[in-house]
């Protein structure tokens, strides 16, 4: 079962005051987003399954994959993935025509990377006017990256990381422990959304490069914690002073 996209991701503006007649328009940043997020969600969790999700994520912050994955300096692996439509993009392509922000989410059943997504694509102007690309990778299948690009209204390429091949390159993927897994499996069966060969306990980090017309990552987000995300403000910002 998909997560539905939460009201407060749909606009991250808040209007809080009235000066001189006129409402002040306030952005709400992803970090703001997703800590409400996690608060609300922790208040009707269960304290034992949300003690088996803390132990699980930081079983993966003790892996040292944070630290082993692809840094800023590196060299971005190139790739050839399919997008929703079955249209092969391949990054060294991309790259021709600009800067390339890659993130990874997990899926659409994934309420904290529906919410990262629908900031990614209220900053996806602002991206684009600094001549870089927004590309997001995922191990779902083809049918649920489609149908989460949808839900979402993204704007941008969505494509599918089958098997977690370009993740490995990248060094991003972890393996859930037992006890997470099985948590997730009456609702988000991996299986089901990625494919047998995909895994049932493997995902990809959360992570944002972006990376230059020379294929060197110069910008990196990597966490453990999937409700800690990239913001794209500073991302936006990192962009500019690129130009």
């Amino acid at each position: 079962m998909k997560a539905s996209l939460q009201p407060l991701a749909i606009s991250a503006l808040l209007f809080t005051s009235i000066t001189g007649g006129l409402w002040a328009e306030e952005e709400i940043s992803l970090a703001e987003q997703l800590s409400t997020r996690a608060a609300a969600a922790g208040k009707k969790s269960d304290p034992a399954r949300s003690a088996e999700y803390a132990r699980g994520i930081q079983v993966v912050a003790n892996s040292g994959i944070v630290e082993a994955a692809k840094q800023v300096g590196d060299k971005a692996p190139d790739f050839t993935l399919k997008n929703a439509s079955g249209k092969e993009v391949k990054l060294s392509e991309m790259l021709k025509d600009g800067p390339v922000v890659l993130t990874w989410y997990r899926g659409g059943w994934c309420p904290y990377c529906n919410i990262a997504m629908a900031a990614f694509q209220q900053k996806l102007p602002e991206i684009e006017a600094t001549g870089a690309q927004l590309v997001a990778l995922t191990p779902e299948l083809p049918d649920h990256s489609k149908d989460t690009k949808k839900e979402n209204n993204l704007e941008f390429e969505v494509l599918t990381d089958l098997n977690h091949q370009v993740a490995d390159q990248y060094g991003l993927v972890f393996e859930l422990t037992p006890e997470v897994a099985e948590l997730y499996k009456p609702k988000n069966d991996l299986i089901k959304f990625n494919g047998e060969d995909a895994g049932a306990r493997k995902l990809p980090l959360a992570a944002t490069y972006v990376i230059d017309q020379e294929g060197i990552i110069r910008w990196a987000f990597l966490n453990a914690n999937y409700r800690e995300r990239a913001e794209p403000s500073e991302v936006v910002e990192f962009l500019k002073e690129m130009k």
